[in-house]
């Protein structure tokens, strides 16, 4: 039976697969898909992530398959994208699962966003399906739960998280924004910023606690993804599990009544 999912991106610079895979996958598994960000304008991609040529520094590794690029950038050049609703606007009720999707600009204007945080909280007391991939498994971490001491609804939990070896940190970062195909009223922002806004892996070890589990797997690779599921949540590592997030996913969504 198709389920409906609300699908999340920011609007300061989405890394392009961590949208399009789980976005195509989900789609092609014959669920309805929509999608929100927190202005309401169209989730443009960061310019390195939809570029063939980039070579991460930090892993030594070319992230962005030339058919991946070719098709993230299909989808911010036509209307799939286009209309999408305000993230203050969705109503969890209507869906069956919330997916967040990461980039550089989700730590901006997602991860410790009020409305955002309103609707993980409706899915979890609800027990509906919730993901997070890369750096917008931050949310979870600031997600906090009233009724277990405020601590995060990730307590106890196993959930992958991008390892703080992978972080572009050091003396001469100077991260900026730039989109692909932003236009005079969506803009990329003029912020810089010193590699990324914070380490994740150490967040998420103090977010599920001793009880919990932590995986940042170093090795994790386009052949070898790391995606962890303990309900309600599908969590991924970062762009090289793309595909491998969507497809769980969907894997989940299957077993859902």
């Amino acid at each position: 039976m198709a389920k409906k999912v609300i699908i999340l991106a920011t609007n300061y610079g989405t890394w392009g697969e961590e949208l399009q895979a789980p976005w195509d996958i989900i789609k092609k598994a014959g669920h309805e898909v929509t999608l929100a960000t927190p202005l309401g304008k169209k989730p443009l991609p960061l310019k390195v992530s939809c570029d063939p040529d980039f070579f991460d520094p930090i892993i030594k590794v070319h992230t962005n398959p030339p058919d991946v690029c070719k098709r993230i950038k299909e989808l911010t050049d036509g209307d799939e994208w286009a209309n999408p609703l305000k993230y203050k606007d969705v109503k969890m009720v209507d869906y069956d699962a919330i997916v967040l999707t990461g980039g550089l600009g989700a730590m901006i204007d997602m991860c410790n966003n009020y409305n955002v945080h309103k609707l993980i909280m409706e899915a979890f007391n609800s027990n509906k399906l919730i993901g997070a991939l890369c750096y917008s498994v931050t949310t979870l971490v600031f997600c906090r739960n009233s009724l277990n001491d405020h601590k995060s609804i990730i307590w106890g939990k196993q959930i992958a998280a991008h390892p703080d070896k992978w972080d572009f940190y050091g003396p001469d970062f100077d991260f900026t924004y730039d989109l692909y195909n932003e236009t005079e009223d969506n803009k990329m922002t003029d912020v810089h910023t010193p590699g990324f806004l914070w380490p994740l892996e150490p967040l998420v070890r103090d977010a599920v606690g001793p009880e919990g589990k932590c995986i940042a797997n170093i090795w994790a690779n386009r052949d070898h993804p790391t995606v962890v599921y303990d309900w309600p949540f599908v969590t991924g590592t970062s762009v090289e599990s793309s595909i491998a997030y969507g497809k769980k996913l969907v894997e989940v969504l299957a077993t859902l009544k």
